[in-house]
């Protein structure tokens, strides 16, 4: 048996963010002996000794913050002169893809892949200017385009959403099965009541998550449910300010922060709600978890419907009305004790288990590659919608 097809995939950096998860999730899953993944980062990241152990390579180059415009794009074009191995480049960049199809090319890499996984820029006016720049060459840089939804696939590619390929952000099912021993064991951990209610959320501490709307809304809850308190999972650049507001609304007694953790399908077992009111999302694959653990979700409705696998579990709120969010986290009540642990294969339907998933892509890989069965080809380009 030959080696297996090595795929470079850039990203800035390895760390617990939605895709990133996703990234290592399909990672462990695709079968390697035929698929390797590569990675060309910026900074360190926590799963970059899995990535090492699991026969993935890690190169770095500094990112454009860090050493400007010019030498930015002089370190791209240098790495892909200098790294000619590569038959396939999947650029997780959102609009700066653009920058990296450009020197792959360049560099003479026949399969340029664009993966969409937000649907609006992060950062100030000249930081969306400069990307809004980037992103204007994805639609001649990029061979293919891939989405984690319609929403996100109409913002990066523009007129060439409709050559869209939609890769859904799987998840290992079974571990998110919800289990009432393994609540009561995080409760512990925890030092958290089995009658306290818990109002958890998962997610980078950045401008998007709108950790401020949420505190101001937990907050209101807390007159009508003064024991309650609220998990936040997360790091992020916004997370000092967070914990400011925190000390200053009076809530350190009431909210905990757990940083970036490992173990999320254990801690979201300890959960009575899951809140999501973000500003803007791609696809947020934590709300999926939640859902696969039995957790009523209310969640922003600036956020695709796509999220919602339609057992019953999700509420899309309007963020102008946060007296609706107190209201509807007051309905919820603790129903830990009938909490559905068998939601598996309702949600496996939808589409969402990572070995789908997985098996997908390698067949996508394969399909851009030339090196598949027409029904393969067929069954890939079904997807397009």
């Amino acid at each position: 048996m030959g080696s297996p097809l090595r795929i470079l995939h850039v990203v800035v950096n390895m760390n617990r963010g939605g895709a990133e998860t996703l990234l290592m999730n399909l990672y462990r899953n695709i079968d390697r002996s035929k698929i390797q993944f590569d990675f060309l980062t910026c900074k360190e990241g926590v799963f970059d000794k899995e990535i090492n152990e699991l026969g993935g390579r890690i190169y770095r180059i500094p990112y454009v913050t860090d050493v400007g415009h010019s030498n930015y794009l002089k370190a791209l074009n240098v790495f892909f002169m200098n790294t000619s191995q590569y038959q396939i480049v999947h650029s997780h960049m959102d609009k700066m893809s653009g920058f990296v199809l450009r020197a792959a090319k360049k560099a003479g890499v026949s399969v340029r892949i664009a993966h969409s996984h937000s649907t609006r820029s992060e950062g100030g006016a000249a930081a969306r200017i400069y990307k809004l720049y980037a992103g204007t060459m994805i639609p001649k840089y990029a061979t293919d385009f891939v989405s984690c939804s319609r929403e996100a696939a109409e913002w990066l590619f523009g007129n060439k959403a409709d050559r869209t390929i939609f890769l859904k952000n799987g998840i290992d099912l079974e571990q998110f099965k919800y289990s009432l021993k393994v609540r009561e064991s995080i409760r512990s951990e925890l030092k958290i009541k089995e009658d306290q209610f818990i109002v958890g959320h998962v997610g980078r501490f950045s401008m998007p998550k709108n950790h401020s709307y949420l505190l101001e809304v937990f907050k209101e809850f807390l007159s009508y449910r003064e024991e309650a308190i609220l998990l936040l999972v997360g790091d992020g650049p916004l997370l000092p300010q967070i914990k400011r507001k925190v000390e200053e609304m009076e809530l350190t007694k009431n909210v905990k922060f757990l940083g970036s953790r490992s173990d999320v399908e254990q801690l979201l077992q300890a959960f009575d709600i899951f809140l999501f009111p973000s500003v803007f999302e791609g696809f947020p694959v934590s709300v999926i978890e939640a859902q696969a653990s039995g957790l009523p979700c209310l969640i922003s409705d600036s956020i695709t419907k796509e999220v919602d696998m339609g057992i019953g579990l999700v509420q899309s709120l309007s963020l102008n009305n946060k007296k609706l969010w107190v209201n509807r986290m007051q309905d919820v009540k603790s129903k830990h004790s009938i909490r559905n642990s068998n939601l598996n294969s309702l949600i496996s339907k939808n589409g969402f288990d990572i070995r789908d998933s997985s098996d997908f892509l390698r067949k996508f890989y394969s399909t851009v590659t030339g090196d598949v069965m027409n029904e393969e080809v067929n069954g890939i380009y079904a997807n397009i919608q």
